[in-house]
């Protein structure tokens, strides 16, 4: 895999938002492939308003977001409404987050974000636009990517160094049970994320009772926490997350 634009592509484009455009789809439809089956993806041609790129062996979508230098905690997406409808349909496209040098045009980071990982709190909601602006009182939104586990972001190249590919498609097969998820899936998705932030190959139950008040907050209609996180904890056992290791131990895998 190559890691560096081929800048001549841009040679016809003064706009730089265009040359980054052309750089990105182009450096994307050359080196990466699909996470689910490996194979190449291509473009869509007919100017697709929910995704850019797709994978003709297993049908995956993917809709590309670009950004220099550091990837930050939010990307800029579009109207709020629109992305909230995307949340609960079937056209819902992956996420491929790419971070490059302005410099000298090289790939930072390159990871896939699954859209199972895609939930209503991973999504801000924007400040209305002023009532004189172009498209008065239009309200956009920000994903929040540090609302996603660590599990939901599955690099191709991580501070300039390449993954290998056996690593990406497993990281992706990891956590396809989301999908088939759909009542409890913010549930699970805010387990997960107490796990990072316990920040341990080994936990018990204890390290992830911290993090109750916490979930409270998250679903304050639900009053039995403990035993949500108990649930959620066998849920992911089950699926392969991670493993029992004694009462009230657990290792991830």
């Amino acid at each position: 895999m190559l890691t560096c634009f081929d800048r001549k592509l841009a040679d016809a484009y003064t706009s730089n938002s265009q040359k980054i455009r052309v750089l990105s789809e182009a450096w994307v439809s050359s080196e990466i492939y699909c996470p689910n089956c490996g194979t190449g993806v291509d473009s869509h041609r007919n100017n697709r308003p929910v995704a850019d790129f797709y994978c003709a062996k297993c049908s995956e979508d993917f809709e590309l977001k670009s950004k220099k230098n550091s990837s930050g905690s939010r990307i800029v997406d579009g109207a709020y409404d629109t992305m909230i409808k995307r949340l609960q349909g079937d056209d819902n496209p992956n996420f491929f987050l790419l971070n490059y040098s302005p410099v000298n045009y090289e790939v930072l980071n390159f990871a896939v974000v699954p859209k199972h990982f895609f939930t209503p709190e991973i999504i801000e909601k924007r400040k209305p636009l002023s009532p004189a602006a172009k498209r008065g009182a239009w309200v956009g939104c920000n994903i929040l990517i540090n609302n996603i586990p660590h599990a939901g972001k599955i690099f191709y190249v991580k501070d300039r160094q390449i993954q290998p590919t056996e690593k990406v498609l497993e990281n992706w097969k990891k956590t396809l049970f989301l999908r088939d998820e759909k009542e409890t899936k913010g549930w699970i998705v805010d387990v997960m994320n107490c796990l990072d932030k316990i920040d341990k190959t080994e936990f018990n139950l204890q390290d992830v009772y911290s993090y109750e008040l916490f979930l409270q907050q998250k679903h304050p209609d639900n009053r039995h926490v403990k035993d949500k996180i108990r649930q959620q904890l066998q849920f992911l056992r089950d699926k392969g997350y991670l493993e029992f290791v004694s009462k009230g131990s657990y290792r991830l895998i």
